[in-house]
């Protein structure tokens, strides 16, 4: 029976930081064989559309589940969108003006940053994101936000603190913010999750749920792990994850994902 397969990118397929800009040739060769064999092969990431490096884009995957959960795509097809409230993204916004944070608002396909966010444009720089797809002048009250980053490059870390603290009380949101340097956060909806955009996909082929698996290495991976039906984390990832997956794998480094797919799925 056919099987669909997710993927985590940073930390678990790629890992910008450690150098591996691209898919290792191992983990190429056991995706495509997955999509030989019959199987669905997607990207399940917190990223918008327009933070996805060309190397995913061009790979070949059969759809994505982006923006933790609120977006998923099946080919050009969308399938789900869920957009945060429109009073709660007002909310963040306002808040952040008033801290002396910025802010960008991610969507499908574009995210709308103002022009003259500095931050955020060294940020974008630095994951080679999709320029043309960010859009600097947008009309607040005319686009749908399925979620929200801030980011500040200032150093006063005390003084955001509790600027995020304050925009993570706002009802009905959910965050995550950098632990080590309180410098970004990430806000999504409570009511999703990168399950809640899987299971649209598993609804959208009739895939039964024992026939999903998923690789992460992330807290923001937690819910696709414990409720697929078959959950890998990456040994150089999050303890925390690893108490709720069925099989750890090794890190990026070691083709963790590869050494998964060839010993749980395809040998199965």
């Amino acid at each position: 029976m056919r099987k669909a397969v997710f993927f985590d990118i940073d930390g678990t397929i790629l890992d910008a930081v450690g150098g591996i800009h691209e898919i290792t040739p191992r983990v190429r060769v056991a995706m495509k064989n997955l999509q030989a064999a019959g199987h669905l092969i997607f990207i399940a990431t917190g990223r918008p559309y327009a933070f996805l490096q060309k190397e995913i884009l061009n790979f070949g995957f059969d759809g994505f589940v982006m923006n933790n959960g609120a977006v998923a795509t099946v080919g050009e097809e969308i399938i789900f969108d869920k957009p945060l409230p429109k009073d709660a993204v007002k909310k963040v916004r306002d808040m952040a003006v008033a801290g002396n944070v910025e802010y960008l608002f991610e969507s499908y396909p574009y995210t709308y940053c103002p022009k003259n966010f500095s931050a955020f444009q060294k940020f974008f720089k630095r994951i080679d994101a999709r320029t043309e797809k960010i859009l600097p002048d947008f009309d607040f009250d005319k686009i749908s936000v399925s979620k929200i980053e801030c980011l500040t490059d200032r150093t006063d870390v005390e003084n955001f603190e509790k600027v995020y603290e304050k925009i993570l009380e706002t009802p009905g949101l959910f965050g995550w913010a950098d632990p080590f340097h309180f410098k970004t956060l990430e806000i999504y909806s409570a009511e999703v999750s990168k399950a809640t955009g899987i299971l649209k996909v598993l609804e959208h082929f009739n895939i039964p749920l024992k026939n999903s698996f998923a690789f992460g290495d992330g807290i923001n991976d937690y819910e696709m792990i414990s409720q697929v039906g078959n959950g890998f984390a990456m040994a150089t990832g999050s303890e925390e994850l690893k108490n709720f997956a069925k099989h750890v794998v090794p890190g990026v480094h070691e083709d963790g994902v590869a050494a998964g797919i060839e010993k749980y799925i395809l040998d199965q």
